[in-house]
């Protein structure tokens, strides 16, 4: 049996294809594996976004809840802050009293203290009037 260099170059041809081939058959099924997890990995992610989209649109309702309970605080705040504002500027009028009147009261002393003649006997005189007065108190002359 006498091969041609035709033959010969068809039958080597043949046998690197079917090298090819086999070699070529677990890089094929690794690739479909790999395929296969990447799809399921898809799925996975999928269905996760799924359900966070879910709960984001949970939290958005919530949170525009909150808002609006927030906005109706700060309308009802104001309000009362309103109400209030009167009491602080009267507080603050009293304050500026006060201290008018402690400037007055050392300024009268001041007075009081440089009327030295007849500074122990208005005091003398007003001790003495006081005593009086509560003498008759107790006896019932009032």
């Amino acid at each position: 049996m006498v091969i041609s260099y035709g033959a010969l170059a068809g039958l080597i041809a043949a046998i690197a294809f079917l090298v090819l081939v086999l070699f070529t058959i677990p890089v094929l099924r690794h690739t479909t594996k790999a395929i296969e997890e990447a799809n399921k990995t898809m799925q996975t992610t999928n269905e996760s976004i799924k359900k966070i989209s879910e709960d984001v649109n949970g939290l958005m309702g919530q949170t525009s809840d909150l808002l609006d309970k927030t906005n109706l605080l700060l309308a009802d705040v104001n309000g009362k802050m309103k109400t209030i504002e009167p009491v602080v500027k009267a507080a603050a009028d009293l304050g500026e009293s006060v201290s008018e009147i402690n400037t007055s009261s050392k300024k009268m002393v001041k007075r009081f203290n440089n009327r030295s003649r007849f500074s122990g006997a208005g005091i003398v005189s007003s001790v003495l009037a006081a005593t009086l007065a509560r003498r008759k108190r107790r006896k019932g002359e009032d």
